[in-house]
């Protein structure tokens, strides 16, 4: 190479920076970024080279971002092979096809019975069970269905989640057992502004749920209506204002307790299919409460397993489901031996942190209180991320897996019309986040076999989430 070229090249490099930085210093100097906190990283992973930062060891609210550390973790420890399994049993015996005990539904913690997210029929599961059933020659039964949900306790949602979150469908538990994502949708019928819309029907029929509807009519589109409600309770709370003249208007929420609406729905599934039940269904969390919980011998009827992890994860990143990535973290916490922990939750942070202790990575700014980033005492920095997006790319069998389960800007998931039209689309596979005055992006990006870590996450700022996005995706240009 000509020494005008290499000159040339080292120029433009060096000019290529000092825009960049520029770019930095002006986002941090607009008007709505008083008062804000950010951690910006963008590192080359092949050389192993910082470009370009600004406070990356910030503790910053990360929001679904944090499902990077949770996917990751996840992938590590149990690999991407994994499969829970849901196993249909039995006690007692069966004496002319009468059941003299009960039928359990032993859950593993898996998140995808039911579930929406996955290819196929979602209701052919309960078919299948019913069938194995008729086949172990069971025509009626002198107990009951019983969900055992005792794999995981029933702190179903994180304790530092916001009130506003509680009864939404994204704020959903995440239990032994779960079911048709924990997520119900009610229908409404809406008629005049400043009417209070009635209730249609909710799906699945929830006949248990009590709700006390505040809603109001309005005379444009705009729909501000949230659920609220508490796990474990029937009581929901209709709040906010919803547009006029929809004949069945949906919102979502939460079902409050998957493992005993799962027995619930099983049992009726069962009667209709002339299979006798004497006793009700129930779960383990209301046996063991009430001091009935008894341990007995099973047999398993047949076992359910759901899709490789590999693709648990690809849903999780790409669709940012919530309820999947609190279920990982769950089921990492297995792993970890102390009983006298708080809660599944506490006992996955601990797990994860000393995983990536364990890889020389820096967990000093990891602040983990939930899988999927809902928790607002969440915190992590750009620094943590890039290493772990570095230590992802180069060094874990499962890098595979994991790059591919991030969608790709401007064209996919979640980051669909993030950096659409620009020389970044497709070239970006980014993880983003979201909630009140918090913003974030981060993932990889790949320019001419260069492949780089980039995390952005801001707090705190005081403009629209429209022009935030806006001019992160301008500082992400300037970067490459």
């Amino acid at each position: 190479m000509k020494p005008f070229v290499i000159i040339l090249s080292f120029l433009l490099i060096f000019l290529g920076k000092i825009y960049s930085q520029t770019a930095i210093d002006r986002f941090l100097s607009s008007s709505y970024m008083k008062g804000a906190s950010a951690s910006i990283m963008v590192k080359d992973i092949l050389n192993e080279t910082v470009l370009f930062s600004y406070d990356a060891n910030r503790e910053v609210i990360p929001a679904s971002v944090m499902k990077l550390v949770t996917t990751a973790t996840t992938l590590e420890l149990l690999g991407e092979k994994f499969r829970y399994e849901t196993k249909i049993m039995y006690d007692g015996v069966i004496k002319d096809s009468i059941l003299e005990g009960n039928i359990y539904i032993l859950g593993s913690g898996d998140p995808t019975t039911g579930s929406s997210e996955i290819g196929g029929n979602q209701h052919k599961l309960f078919h299948d069970w019913i069938k194995a059933i008729r086949v172990a020659g069971i025509n009626a039964v002198s107990g009951s269905v019983i969900a055992d949900e005792s794999i995981f306790d029933t702190e179903g949602i994180s304790m530092k989640i916001l009130r506003e979150d509680m009864g939404s469908y994204y704020g959903q538990g995440s239990y032994g057992i779960n079911i048709f994502d924990n997520r119900y949708t009610v229908f409404l019928q809406t008629g005049q502004p400043g009417m209070q819309p009635a209730i249609v029907r909710t799906e699945p029929y929830l006949p248990f749920m009590q709700f006390h509807n505040y809603l109001t009519v309005n005379d444009s589109n705009r729909d501000s209506m949230y659920i609220f409600g508490f796990p474990f309770s029937n009581d929901r709370y209709l709040y906010g204002t919803i547009p006029s003249n929809r004949f069945e208007y949906q919102q979502k929420g939460d079902i409050p307790d998957p493992p005993l609406f799962l027995a619930q729905y099983l049992t009726e599934l069962l009667l209709k299919d002339s299979v006798k039940i004497t006793g009700k269904p129930t779960c383990y969390r209301l046996l063991l409460q009430n001091g009935e919980w008894r341990n007995s011998e099973r047999k398993t009827i047949t076992t359910t397993t759901s899709l490789p992890l590999k693709d648990l994860v690809h849903i999780t990143n790409y669709k940012s489901h919530n309820l999947y990535a609190d279920a990982f973290l769950k089921t990492i916490s297995l792993l970890y031996g102390n009983e006298n922990e708080i809660s599944c939750f506490h006992k996955g942070v601990k797990t994860v942190k000393g995983f990536w202790d364990e890889k020389g990575i820096d967990t000093s700014s990891l602040w983990m209180f939930d899988g999927c980033g809902l928790a607002v005492t969440d915190k992590v920095s750009a620094s943590f991320l890039c290493d772990l997006l570095s230590y992802m790319h180069g060094q874990s069998p499962f890098s595979k897996s994991f790059i591919e389960s991030l969608p790709r800007a401007g064209m996919e998931g979640t980051v669909t019309n993030f950096l659409r039209g620009s020389k970044l689309q497709g070239k970006a596979r980014m993880k983003s986040g979201s909630m009140s005055r918090v913003r974030s992006f981060s993932g990889y990006v790949t320019i001419d076999n260069n492949i780089y870590a980039v995390a952005i996450i801001v707090n705190n700022f005081s403009c629209s989430q429209s022009q935030i996005r806006a001019d992160i995706e301008r500082l992400f240009l300037s970067f490459f």
